[in-house]
């Protein structure tokens, strides 16, 4: 199976990495050289743009930042599917609004290229560890083509629904998320400041009705260096999905705004 692969981020390089190490005849494209380069001596093709991938791929997955990088890579004047073949599955891993999916599904299913959405979670860790969480929205054939290929660097891989659950129960889980951090940051910080040391107080919270995985590894938490800007971005498209359904979600805004503070 010919595989694609765009955005080498901290997530990304280390998924494409994963793929390339199991075997797959891998392309890999993105606009900076040095991922590029660890590509390439893990036995990746280098491609020199969007459309070259996708006349290489049968399968393409896309991570990069936001609505307006996977409107270009897939749309745009030199994306993908300038020249996807019919058949060809494009997979967004991207954090975006649910629309977006839907408006760039459209213009695919007109080449009779079928889109899905499927973020993930894990972070850079569990890129490298193999431990991401997959949250998939789209057709359940095309679900079990890619399953393989996610399966490389996680297990956990949930079918959501519809084109655009996968990307409406990420930003669901980013509020929790994020709301967990801002808890664990005000109790640790707390029970620290007051004299109780960290690692024993993580193992009281671990054993009591506060336990979540956040407050358990407070202190060897690392997000990396853009992942205020990354959470910043996923709140705020979280708080736009409330609002439309006209709830109220107080802590996700108070999250957004302590995020200096709260994401390691």
């Amino acid at each position: 199976m010919k595989i694609g692969f765009i955005g080498l981020g901290m997530q990304g390089k280390y998924l494409a990495i994963n793929l390339a190490n199991a075997g797959y005849d891998l392309m890999v494209f993105d606009t900076r050289p040095e991922p590029l380069d660890e590509l390439a001596a893990s036995g990746a093709k280098i491609a020199r743009s969007c459309a070259e991938v996708a006349a290489h791929a049968e399968i393409i997955q896309v991570c990069v930042l936001d609505d307006a990088q996977v409107e270009a890579v897939v749309s745009g004047p030199d994306g993908l599917l300038t020249s996807a073949a019919p058949g060809t599955i494009i997979v967004v891993h991207s954090t975006i609004e649910p629309s977006t999916i839907d408006k760039l599904a459209a213009v695919a299913a007109e080449k009779n290229v079928e889109l899905m959405d499927v973020p993930v979670s894990g972070s850079e860790k569990g890129a490298k560890n193999k431990t991401m969480s997959y949250m998939a929205g789209g057709s359940q054939a095309a679900l079990e083509k890619c399953r393989p290929l996610f399966e490389v660097s996680g297990h956990k891989i949930q079918h959501v629904g519809e084109l655009g659950a996968g990307m409406r129960a990420k930003l669901a889980h980013q509020i929790i998320i994020s709301i967990n951090m801002m808890a664990a940051y005000e109790g640790m910080k707390v029970g620290v400041e007051s004299g109780v040391d960290a690692k024993i107080l993580e193992k009281v919270i671990n054993e009591g009705l506060a336990q979540s995985w956040i407050a358990d590894e407070w202190s060897d938490l690392s997000f990396g260096p853009h992942s205020q800007m990354v959470f910043y971005k996923d709140l705020h498209l979280g708080l736009k999905l409330a609002h439309e359904l006209g709830i109220s979600v107080p802590g996700a805004g108070l999250a957004q705004q302590m995020l200096s503070k709260i994401v390691p």
